[in-house]
């Protein structure tokens, strides 16, 4: 557990057991502990047990923030509200109906990991209804004792939000800021389908921008100190792996054959920059064969292929 603020701490869930991927935010005062992104059910008995050494058990938690539904962050809200009837969810509204119901969301994430699922993420379970309250972007939510802005910032997902703390000027920011999984390390933006949208994301990336905060928390992984330069990065990197991918639409019909192209290019380009552990916790985080099918996809719909 690491101390970003007074009252705010975030724990590493050891996805796939290993260390520096998912990062999971602890908000703790007021009216009880809040969660930002509780990651899978894959991880939640290491979750639980590193709650327990700071002596905070489920039912002691009373809120649940999700930047987006994605299973790698949002997986276990089902489990965990099964386990505590006063936990409350907060997500956007084009998500809230698949915190409740998950069937679509589950057929989704199954069509691109397959038999991985389970071992991956966990079982998805439900939320009640009364229990989720949908956001637009705009609100402020009193939650653990802190008021915190809410931003709309799609471009990663259609059902993405950030949140932003004045007093500790931490943005807890998702994948809106992309990953980057080491201090100083490389910054990649997870482009998995289906609905990236390059525009949206620079959009966002704006809003994030216009908060000023100190702090960006991403989900991988943990606390960014130079925002300002980590946005920079961000957007440089979400301009060249989407003009590869085009490139890749442009110079092949085939499907496989434009992954190929694309994975070739997008792979030089990381081991230039990264060692090969870093490598392979960025593949762990999102494989990279998904960020073509995301951006694919977002070409398509553009006109291009």
């Amino acid at each position: 557990m690491t101390t970003l603020a007074a009252g705010i701490r975030f724990v590493d869930i050891g996805f796939r057991a290993t260390s520096g991927i998912i990062a999971t935010a602890l908000l703790d005062g007021g009216d009880g502990p809040a969660l930002v992104d509780p990651g899978p059910a894959s991880c939640l008995s290491t979750l639980e047990a590193r709650l327990g050494n700071l002596g905070i058990g489920v039912a002691d938690l009373r809120a649940v923030l999700l930047t987006h539904i994605h299973l790698d962050h949002a997986g276990a809200t089902g489990a965990l509200a099964a386990r505590n009837r006063d936990l409350r969810v907060y997500v956007h509204e084009r998500g809230a109906p698949h915190v409740i119901d998950p069937t679509k969301l589950i057929a989704s994430a199954t069509r691109l990991y397959g038999p991985a699922m389970d071992e991956l993420w966990g079982p998805v379970l439900p939320v009640p209804s009364d229990r989720v309250t949908s956001l637009q972007g705009g609100e402020r939510l009193l939650v653990a004792g802190r008021t915190f802005q809410v931003a709309y910032t799609p471009g990663h997902a259609s059902h993405h939000v950030a949140f932003f703390d004045p007093e500790s000027r931490i943005a807890f920011v998702g994948d809106t800021a992309g990953m980057r999984l080491r201090p100083g390390g490389a910054v990649v933006p997870p482009t998995p389908p289906p609905d990236i949208d390059v525009e949206s994301w620079e959009r966002s990336i704006d809003l994030l921008r216009a908060w000023r905060a100190e702090t960006l928390f991403v989900t991988h992984f943990g606390p960014v100190h130079e925002p300002d330069e980590h946005l920079s990065m961000l957007i440089e990197r979400l301009q060249w792996v989407a003009g590869v991918a085009r490139r890749a639409l442009e110079a092949e019909s085939d499907v496989e054959a434009q992954q190929h192209l694309f994975l070739a290019e997008v792979m030089r380009a990381a081991r230039r920059e990264l060692t090969s552990e870093d490598l392979r916790k960025y593949e762990l985080a999102g494989p990279f064969e998904h960020g073509f099918l995301g951006l694919a996809r977002y070409w398509q719909k553009k006109g291009v292929s």
